[in-house]
Order: C-alpha cells, then sequence, then structure tokens
C-alpha cells in the first residue's frame, strides 16, 4: 500500500512541476508577434514568342508540378460596347463554351472534364479571357477543345436564351436585395448613365432582352482576334515542346472583317460636391451605405503609395474603418474601402451594411476616417501598412494560375517585366508626406456622392441631422431604371 502512495505523490509532484513550467512558458499575448523580414520577389522570366499569325505568347517555366495553365487574352470586354448594346461583350464570353467546333455545350464540357481539365471563359469591363488548366500529359488532347472555345463558337439560340432569362431574372432579384441595388446604383450615381462604368458590365434590361445572336458574333468577329489577342502559358513545359502544339492549336486563325474600335473610355467627369442619395428600401434589415467618387486608373505611378493608404484607412481587417464601426462601436459585420482600378478610372468607395437603427452614427464615424485620413499617418501605423501589403504579395504569385494571372494584369495594363520584382521595394519607400499627399488627392470627403439604400422613414432623420449635405430621396426604379 505505501508503493502506490509514493507513486501517487511523486506523480502529483511531476504534474505540478510541468504545470508550473507551462505557466512560466505561458506566451504574451498582449503584444503582437514582429513580422519576419520583408521578402524579395524573384520571379521566373517571361519569355516572349509570336505565333505565325502574330498571336502573341508569353511562356513562364514552372516545373514543380507537371500541368499548365494556358489563358488567352483578348483586349476588348465591356468597355467596347457599343451604346444600346451594352452587356454584349460579357455575353460573348459567357456564351463561348455554350457550344463550339460542332460539339454542344453538353460535349463540350463532357470532354473536357473527361481529361480533367478546367476550362473557363469570363469578361471584364478591360478584357475577356479563356483559361484552361490541364495536365501537361493531356495537353495536346485539350488544346483543341480550348481553340474551338476560342475561334469557333456557334452561339446556340436555345443557350442565348436561356442565358438571357438567367440574366434578367438576376437583374430582378436585384432589386429585392440592398446589397445587390448599391452595387447597381453606386456607379450609376458616381458615373452618370451616359458613362459605360455606370450602367452593368452585363448590360440592364433593355439591353438584355434586346441581345441577338448576330450582336454575339459580330462582337466576337470584330475583337477575338490574332491581332488583339495574347497567349500566356503557365507551368511544366518548355518554348520547345509548348511552340508547336500552341502553333497547331491556333496558327491558323486568320482575322474575319475590320477590327473593332478599341481605344480606352474617357475619363468620367469627377464629382465637385457632396451629395446624398437615399434609396428607399422598406423593412430593409441594414442599411447599405457607400461613399466615394471617380477614383484612378490601374496605371496610376501612385499604385504603391495608394495601396498602402487604403490598407491604412479600409483595406484590411484591421484598418481605421473596420477597426471603428466593428470593433469599437459593432455597427457592422465589417467596413471597407477600395479603389478600383481599370485602364480608365474606376470609383474610389468606403462601404458597409449597418444596423438600421444606427445609420446616422455609422455615418458619423465614416466621415470622422474618411477626414481623419487626411492628416499625417504615425510612423508605427505606417510601418505596419507598408509590411502587410509588402509580406502578403508573394503570395499572389504562389500558384500556375496566380501568376497567368498576374501576367493578365501586366498585359492589359502595360506594366513593364520590371513591375512586380520591385513592386515590394517600392512598397517599403513609400513615405508618410507620400501617404499624405495621395489621400490629399485621392481622398476628398467634401465632394463625395454618399449612397444609403435602406429604410427612408426608420433613418431619414437621423442622416439630416448630421447636416452632412442636401439629400436626395430615390425609389429604387429611379435609382436603377426601369425593369
Amino acid at each position: 500500500m505505501i508503493r502506490p502512495a509514493r507513486t501517487f505523490i511523486a506523480a502529483s509532484l511531476a504534474i505540478v512541476a510541468i504545470s508550473a513550467t507551462l505557466a512560466a512558458q505561458k506566451p504574451d499575448r498582449g503584444t503582437p508577434p514582429k513580422p519576419g523580414p520583408r521578402p524579395g520577389l524573384k520571379l521566373p522570366p517571361i519569355q516572349k514568342q509570336t505565333l505565325s499569325n502574330g498571336v502573341a505568347v508569353w511562356l513562364v517555366e514552372q516545373h514543380e508540378v507537371p500541368i499548365v495553365q494556358l489563358n488567352l487574352i483578348v483586349k476588348a470586354g465591356s468597355a467596347a460596347d457599343s451604346v444600346g448594346k451594352y452587356g454584349v461583350g460579357s455575353m460573348t464570353a459567357a456564351m463561348l463554351d455554350e457550344g463550339a467546333g460542332g460539339k454542344s455545350a453538353l460535349e463540350l464540357a463532357d470532354a473536357v472534364e473527361f481529361l480533367g481539365a478546367q476550362l473557363a471563359t469570363n469578361s471584364t469591363f478591360d478584357y475577356s479571357a479563356v483559361r484552361l488548366s490541364v495536365t501537361v500529359a493531356r495537353l495536346n488532347e485539350a488544346l483543341p477543345l480550348m481553340s474551338d472555345v476560342v475561334q469557333r463558337p456557334t452561339f446556340p439560340a436555345a443557350e442565348l436564351e436561356r442565358l438571357r432569362k438567367e440574366r434578367l431574372t438576376r437583374l430582378l432579384q436585384a432589386r429585392d436585395d440592398p446589397a445587390a441595388i448599391m452595387e447597381m446604383a453606386f456607379p450609376r450615381l458616381v458615373f452618370g448613365e451616359k458613362h459605360r462604368y455606370g450602367t452593368p458590365a452585363g448590360g440592364g434590361p433593355a439591353e438584355v432582352k434586346a441581345f441577338t445572336v448576330d450582336d454575339l458574333r459580330a462582337f466576337h468577329r470584330s475583337y477575338y482576334r490574332p491581332d488583339n489577342s495574347t497567349l500566356l502559358v503557365v507551368g511544366d513545359v518548355t518554348a520547345a515542346t509548348v511552340m508547336p502544339a500552341l502553333e497547331r492549336a491556333f496558327g491558323s486563325w486568320k482575322a474575319d472583317g475590320a477590327a473593332g474600335p478599341n481605344t480606352p473610355l474617357p475619363t468620367a467627369a469627377q464629382l465637385t460636391k457632396r451629395q446624398i442619395y437615399l434609396i428607399d428600401k422598406p423593412g430593409a434589415a441594414q442599411s447599405q451605405i457607400r461613399i466615394g467618387w471617380v477614383g484612378v486608373p490601374r496605371s496610376t505611378p501612385d499604385y504603391p503609395t495608394i495601396q498602402v493608404l487604403n490598407t491604412i484607412l479600409g483595406g484590411a481587417f484591421t484598418s481605421r474603418l473596420n477597426s471603428n464601426l466593428r470593433e469599437e462601436h459593432g455597427y457592422t459585420y465589417g467596413a471597407f474601402s477600395s479603389f478600383d482600378e481599370r485602364i480608365s478610372p474606376g470609383a474610389f468607395s468606403a462601404r458597409a451594411g449597418v444596423q438600421t437603427d444606427k445609420t446616422s452614427e455609422a455615418l458619423k464615424e465614416f466621415f470622422n476616417e474618411l477626414t481623419g485620413i487626411l492628416k499625417p499617418v504615425p510612423a508605427e501605423e505606417l510601418d505596419k501598412a507598408k509590411n502587410y501589403v509588402a509580406l502578403g504579395f508573394p503570395a499572389e504569385f504562389e500558384t500556375t494560375g496566380d501568376l497567368a494571372q498576374k501576367m493578365e494584369e501586366q498585359v492589359i495594363h502595360h506594366l513593364p517585366d520590371e513591375y512586380f520584382p520591385s513592386y515590394i521595394r517600392a512598397v517599403v519607400q513609400t513615405t508618410g508626406p507620400g501617404v499624405e499627399k495621395a489621400a490629399g488627392r485621392y481622398i476628398q470627403p467634401d465632394k463625395f456622392a454618399i449612397v444609403i439604400v435602406g429604410d427612408r422613414k426608420v433613418i431619414e432623420a437621423g442622416i439630416r441631422a448630421l447636416n452632412l449635405g442636401p439629400i436626395e430621396n430615390l425609389t429604387v426604379e429611379q435609382a436603377l431604371g426601369p425593369m
């Protein structure tokens, strides 16, 4: 009986000793860990070649994984839509894989799936893309499918009708969702309904109802051309192995007819005074708030400084806007800001969905932060933002798909080859006076549009009491146009 008692006492003493040791080693959670050294970014070289018909090919070798990513970029998107045909560019891209090269949409999907590949099409305001991800072993079988989608789409009328109904249904459903209303109303009020950025990329109800197969074919003929395209290749291939395959798939592609106009959109007229737009959505559970104006193009030399500035204001979870409206006051699940950089200047906006009964209080805090960012930024906060941007940047190049997407950005915005490798250095060299100057230029709260979607009878009185500016009351139909 004595021996077990001694064993129990010894074990108890050991547990106490271990507990004391663990307590002594308890991490200090009161001080955030210091960031590691800022990384460099060394990218493999881009090998630039050309097919016999003039299609530019940018190739980056990555031999770690036996896959290859091919992105064919067409330098025309929704911004190329003609007046009265808004949304045709978007619908053309959406229809490319709905039937091509003699295969129906289902047959094409089955063929891609059989190869274990992924084939997708999409369009932005600035460009359209067809993207293929496939193992190297199946590349030669997948390339003809991609080639058919790019060169020989059939635009079946039945598939157009299906996509038309889906698009019209989404537009109708959006009118019952305050967040979706904001997505369409804010650009319309900032850019105006006559500027292409003031209308949805996919077109409004009237345009969507009017699309024809001939419209899609005409857009495809005008813009999907060898002289308007770049083929990006990233993966476990070499120029010697992949160029002959690309030549077989795309070398016979020829332009048909005259090229469409492809000039950048004009810069929208900048706002000159503060204006509040209150869009009434009776019974809305939250108020959607968006504040901003016309921003900057992606090509601005201030881009690195703007990324640091926006990180401080609202581009990160620990930014001023989110720390104030979410963490300190609990008005919202998240408050953020961003610059939508396109070929032509997109919008700057600060935004959140907030409690209905805290709408005016949230607006007040928004303007406290929008005004506060115009003052000098403390050195510690500036350094934290630079670390956030610099340390996170290499993660944007992790996969073959990531690298191909960054190359898309380089092609569309005419960025030099040394742009991305030197980007971290540009961020690190950002100064306090540089951030202050950028804030004064690009963030001017006294000229912003303030758009609020919410229950007018509940929120209007509090908004008026803030005296932020004149209020224009709008119905959903007035804000978005007729359905």
